[in-house]
């Protein structure tokens, strides 16, 4: 018999719930203080269901960090609608990128969580694959904005797309990782928006790459009003707009 769509959406419901209490759960008590079996306790659902869902442990984080990316890769694509010069465009990333960490505080931390775990080898080819899928999306937009500047002449053509994209990557994740995992650096250094700081940063090393217009040049805070009125309204409304 088939399954209807509403037996459907009560084991989709169902699903989203465990997995927003492992979160919960892998947060509050690390990766060694997560189990199927309390997992199964906190929902007061059987093994047997837990284990519907998820074949393994790693199956189960893998998961996670496939939702979060999901999450992730749907404010991404948004950008890719928003006209602008291909430096814009990246900006628009970058506030997709800043929306979503403020909105989901600790996806990047269980999604570190995750990887120092070194899960990609021991789940399911079909749980990591999904997750590498979703990740390529994000790192591929960013990708095609840096080529998209070389081929109309805003990057000149010299210019190493993959170290651009190596120097973006390292200074995002590692403002994740500190806002996640080291908030006692940010008060030591008087930080009070790392946020802001990363996008000063960002501005600061694409100058660095003559990637035009400069930031001398343009106007990229009206920019960053565009976007977020245009593209990401709902989103920016839910966060705390006096810290931009």
């Amino acid at each position: 018999m088939a399954t209807t769509p509403r037996k459907q959406r009560e084991v989709r419901q169902r699903e989203l719930h465990l997995l927003d209490v492992a979160r919960k759960m892998l947060i509050a008590q690390g990766y060694a203080g997560l189990s199927m079996d309390r997992l199964a306790e906190a929902t007061e659902y059987s093994k047997g269901t837990v284990y519907q869902h998820f074949s393994t442990k790693e199956d189960l984080v893998m998961a996670l960090a496939s939702q979060s990316m999901e999450q992730r890769v749907a404010l991404f694509e948004r950008v890719a609608g928003f006209h602008g010069r291909p430096r814009e465009r990246l900006l628009g990333l970058g506030i997709a990128d800043e929306l979503f960490a403020r909105l989901y505080p600790h996806a990047f931390r269980s999604e570190l969580i995750i990887k120092m775990a070194n899960l990609e080898e021991r789940a399911s080819a079909e749980r990591t694959d999904a997750l590498q899928i979703r990740e390529s999306q994000c790192t591929g937009l960013a990708r095609s904005f840096v080529e998209e500047a070389i081929a109309v002449g805003d990057l000149a053509a010299t210019v190493s797309v993959p170290q651009v994209m190596f120097a973006l990557l390292t200074l995002v994740l590692g403002t994740h990782t500190v806002v996640s995992n080291f908030r006692l650096l940010l008060t030591e250094s008087q930080v009070t928006d790392p946020y802001s700081s990363l996008r000063e940063s960002i501005q600061v090393l694409l100058d660095g790459f003559g990637w035009k217009p400069l930031s001398t040049e343009w106007d990229y805070a009206e920019t960053y009003r565009r976007i977020t009125q245009e593209v990401f309204a709902d989103e920016y409304r839910l966060t705390d707009p006096g810290s931009h």
